[in-house]
């Protein structure tokens, strides 16, 4: 009896714009790996004819349609929860794919049962078509987060992104995987409940990468797989709406997942901090009123959810096998003084 290959279905929610999703369809249909589906979440887009269409001409292609634009978050869960595969992949599809992408990342979760997630080396689509490597913002060569709940990556740090010539080709234990390619044992992210339906878009991930951790997975970046990314399909960068779901999903992530000990420094600070970017937003960029008002919007919007937040919470910790003191123990207290900036400002390598 030949082994039977671990099945892996890809889930893309999908609201606007017919040539990013057949982009990424196109490339997906190239994946070496046979095991493989794909899903099509219609979020609310009103372009069920398109999804129609792309059913009848691509094998082991599903979709399923909402009503309402549910977001990143809640299109995954709606697919997650009708899904059988072993593996799932949670992609933007404003991606492409290499052909042998998939392999790498099937057998590592095969060799190592304490990985519920992988991350691809995620790097700028639009560098690749100008005949440049360069890593893509979203995710990077994985992801990592300082004490403050500040998220960052290897190859990426707050404002700038690296070259890639490399230097972030061995796999690493991270602390979340870009949701621009999550790939996730899907009984684990079924246990955990799937993504947090209220975060709608940014930063789930990672608030359900933190849930992985906190019961005692691993998150492995994998660089020998490659994913390119567009980004900016769904907000452009800078947009007063990302600012505010970034703000407020970032708290929220916090007032979740970290220890009640830590919080009692963590948050007076983190609100010091918000002001700080308010004030900041506040004289510079081009929309400045409303990104200033966004990070305020970000805050009250925190306080008015805090008792859903504070039930979640408890559903966290009662789930809690690792210690913030072994989660947070290599971690530095900011972004910038963490050892991946620091060695490259000490080396003078550049940061974009």
């Amino acid at each position: 009896m030949t082994r039977r290959d671990p099945s892996v279905e890809i889930i893309i929610p999908h609201y606007r714009g017919r040539f990013i999703l057949e982009r990424c369809l196109d490339s997906l249909v190239k994946t070496s790996y046979t095991a493989m589906s794909i899903c099509i979440v219609d979020n609310g887009s009103g372009e069920g004819d398109i999804c129609a269409e792309l059913k009848r001409r691509i094998e082991k292609l599903r979709v399923v349609t909402l009503q309402s634009n549910k977001g990143y978050a809640g299109g995954c869960n709606s697919a997650l929860l009708s899904s059988s595969a072993d593996y799932v992949v949670f992609m933007n599809d404003d991606t492409v794919v290499e052909p042998s992408w998939l392999l790498p990342l099937v057998e590592l979760a095969e060799a190592d049962g304490a990985i519920a997630a992988l991350q691809p080396k995620i790097l700028s689509l639009q560098a690749k078509q100008a005949g440049k490597k360069i890593f893509d913002y979203a995710g990077a060569a994985g992801g990592l987060i300082d004490r403050l709940g500040y998220p960052y990556c290897y190859g990426r740090t707050f404002f700038r992104t690296e070259n890639d010539y490399g230097q972030y080709d061995e796999g690493k234990d991270i602390f979340w995987a870009s949701g621009v390619a999550i790939f996730a044992k899907r009984v684990v992210v079924t246990d955990l409940g799937g993504f947090d339906d209220d975060f709608f878009m940014h930063m789930e991930e990672i608030d359900l990468c933190w849930r992985m951790l906190l019961q005692g997975h691993r998150i492995v970046s994998v660089p020998s797989s490659i994913v390119y990314h567009e980004g900016g399909a769904s907000l452009a960068k800078g947009a007063p709406e990302k600012i505010y779901l970034n703000h407020r999903n970032n708290l929220a992530m916090l007032l979740k997942n970290r220890s009640a000990t830590a919080l009692v420094w963590v948050l007076p600070l983190r609100m010091v901090l918000e002001c700080v970017a308010a004030v900041r937003y506040l004289i510079t960029g081009s929309q400045r009123t409303k990104s200033a008002l966004s990070v305020l919007r970000a805050l009250i919007d925190n306080i008015r959810l805090l008792r859903n937040t504070l039930k979640k919470r408890n559903d966290v910790q009662v789930m809690r096998n690792v210690t913030d003191k072994m989660l947070f123990r290599n971690a530095p207290l900011s972004i910038f003084f963490s050892p991946v900036v620091a060695e490259k400002k000490a080396t003078g390598q550049p940061l974009q």
